[in-house]
């Protein structure tokens, strides 16, 4: 019987439909196409089907019925990644959860959520104000992103300077591999016995198990909070002041910078009040209780004052607030306006390394002959270069994809890192190979073995293989892909 499904797509189509129903079964190209990438969408792929489980049990079994046929399989949440993690592979099936959208419990006073993969991670916050509660990460795309999707990038957001990352605030993780084995991590216990394997599950691009749960932790709602835009004529100096806060031993709730051009097109979209006139802005939040956040951002207000700031705004009023925010916010969409098309980049630099990477991204800008905006989170060096181009236009996709990794060797090159939130995916196999040696992906790849032995989940995502790493340092020496567009020199 396996082998009979092994030797025919439709059998196996067949055999999945018997399993979650045919009707969330998708293999017409028609209906698979809204597949075919994430939010990258320089890299696209067609898959044999697109499966839409609605149970553990459902995963379970497809995984049974893949394993046997030898099908590769990518999950996939809401697709709004930015890597192409969820890239299908081609004879393979996508996996969607979003499906899977329940609130399990919540619990006040403990506080935490049990959540099914296929919950937005807005909606978690949304459940839990009428607690007085929240949860903190909050990406960009917060309104649709899933939280298994946040769980497999270990997502972040505007605020993760002071209340962290995914891998901060989820407390425990169920899931199912390869084999149908069902296992569980961490937990709401202080410690959890054996090893902590938590913290290697998240942010492993659904490489390593398929998530079905998670157990996140929520945060009592700050009583209030306000906002400090600043505005400078120079972008170094609009970087000495991150680090100028930071070293006065200030945890902002948030620490944001955009440079010129991403004020002018975010201005231009949403009209939050930018000031055009400024070569780059830092938005700097305080949260807490009244009395500390009063001294706070009158400290904040200080030290900005004596980095050179043009001017500084705070917020008066919590619309106000929320008005400045949303031009940080709306930051991608309204690259999307101003652009046919955009790449938007994620590496991470130490923060006295900021004004080189720009200064570096400006040199690039000419070089390639194309636009790029910056926006960022400053306090931990996360950048966010959004690269404008459009593909219609003979090479210039190929110089948008080449002026990226350039940006991403030059984060490394500064003592930094290739990814700070958006994962590996496919986008950056490349630039691991430069970053990592042959001994570090040696052991990545051994992590992958004990997980996914047949390496159907996610296979070629997020680590790169030897044989790609020997094809990139031969690219590298010399660099063939800048000297065929002219730019040996880079």
């Amino acid at each position: 019987m396996t082998q009979a499904i092994s030797d025919s797509p439709k059998a196996l189509l067949e055999a999945l439909g018997q399993i979650v129903g045919t009707q969330y079964v998708l293999s017409d190209p028609e209906e698979t196409r809204v597949y075919e990438c994430d939010a990258l969408t320089l890299h696209k792929a067609l898959p044999m089907a697109v499966v839409l489980p609605g149970s553990e049990q459902e995963i379970i079994e497809i995984l049974a019925l893949c394993r046997s046929c030898k099908v590769p399989i990518v999950p996939r949440g809401a697709g709004t990644g930015i890597s192409g993690g969820v890239r299908p592979i081609e004879g393979g099936i996508v996996l969607v959860l979003t499906r899977m959208s329940r609130i399990l419990d919540l619990d006040p006073d403990g506080p935490h959520a049990i959540v099914e993969p296929g919950v937005r991670n807005l909606a978690i916050s949304e459940a839990a104000l009428v607690h007085g509660l929240f949860y903190a990460p909050d990406p960009s795309s917060q309104i649709a992103c899933t939280i298994g999707g946040n769980v497999s990038e270990n997502a972040g957001g505007v605020h993760c300077l002071k209340y962290g990352l995914t891998l901060h605030n989820v407390l425990g993780i169920r899931g199912i591999l390869v084999d149908g084995s069902v296992v569980e991590l961490g937990g709401l216990g202080p410690d959890a016995p054996g090893l902590d394997l938590l913290p290697l599950v998240i942010g492993s691009e659904g490489t390593l198990l398929i998530v079905t749960r998670v157990t996140v932790r929520l945060l009592p709602r700050p009583e209030v909070a306000r906002l400090a835009m600043a505005s400078f004529d120079a972008v170094g100096t609009c970087a000495d002041a991150v680090s100028a806060i930071i070293a006065k031993g200030i945890i902002p709730a948030g620490l944001e910078m955009m440079d010129r051009g991403a004020i002018e097109v975010v201005e231009d979209f949403v009209r939050c009040g930018y000031d055009l006139d400024a070569e780059a802005i830092l938005l700097v939040e305080s949260d807490g209780v009244e009395l500390e956040v009063r001294e706070e951002m009158a400290r904040i207000e200080h030290i900005l004052k004596d980095c050179g700031a043009r001017s500084v705004r705070i917020a008066e009023t919590e619309e106000e607030r929320l008005k400045f925010w949303s031009g940080r916010k709306s930051a991608f969409p309204a690259a999307g306006r101003a652009a046919r098309e955009y790449y938007c980049m994620d590496g991470t630099v130490p923060r006295r390394a900021m004004a080189s990477l720009l200064s570096y991204i400006q040199e690039l800008e000419r070089a390639f002959s194309l636009r790029c905006i910056n926006v960022f989170h400053a306090g931990d060096g996360n950048m966010h270069p959004l690269i404008l181009f459009d593909g219609r236009q003979p090479g210039e996709a190929d110089r948008a994809e080449a002026f990226g990794q350039k940006i991403l060797l030059k984060c490394v090159e500064l003592g930094g890192t290739v990814t700070g939130e958006h994962g590996v995916g496919i986008e950056k196999l490349d630039s691991l190979c430069v970053q990592f040696g042959d001994d570090e992906r040696h052991v990545f790849h051994e992590f992958k073995a004990v997980f996914d032995p047949p390496r159907l989940l996610n296979p070629d995502k997020g680590i790169p293989s030897l044989h790609r790493c020997i094809e990139v340092g031969r690219q590298r020496n010399p660099d063939t892909r800048a000297q065929s567009l002219g730019l040996e020199h880079f």
